[in-house]
């Protein structure tokens, strides 16, 4: 009894870690992003983010590699991204960016992407009389 026991329980545990190691594997999914807020530690931002068609506010966490990425370290707000990333509970963590014109995102950042500019260049450019 005590030997078919042990033996459910491996079974068990192999095909949990056997599923774990699948979900690691996965391919990162690609995302388009509007950088809305940098942090001061640059390690996470919050964007305006489209994945699979669907715009929506999030967190991108950078990993060891994007934080170590010039594109990362001169991030500002109302920049356009294109990245690869994993989704988990907390955000997107990013494995790989890019900078992209606001005119290649999706239709629907292009619309966010040139609110931000607009607000962003009211508040740098000098005020008139």
């Amino acid at each position: 009894m005590k030997r078919a026991h042990w033996f459910g329980l491996s079974a068990g545990l192999i095909l949990l870690l056997t599923a774990a190691m699948a979900l690691a594997q996965q391919d990162p999914e690609l995302l388009f992003a509007v950088v809305t807020k940098v942090s001061k530690d640059r390690r996470q931002v919050t964007a305006q983010v489209s994945s699979g068609g669907v715009v929506s506010e999030a967190t991108l966490i950078a990993s060891e590699a994007v934080l170590d990425n010039l594109i990362w370290k001169k991030l500002v707000v109302c920049h356009a991204l294109k990245a690869d990333d994993w989704k988990n509970a907390e955000g997107y963590r990013l494995v790989s960016i890019r900078v992209l014109d606001a005119g290649m995102l999706p239709m629907a950042l292009q619309g966010i992407a040139g609110d931000c500019m607009i607000k962003k260049a009211l508040e740098i450019a000098p005020q008139g009389d």
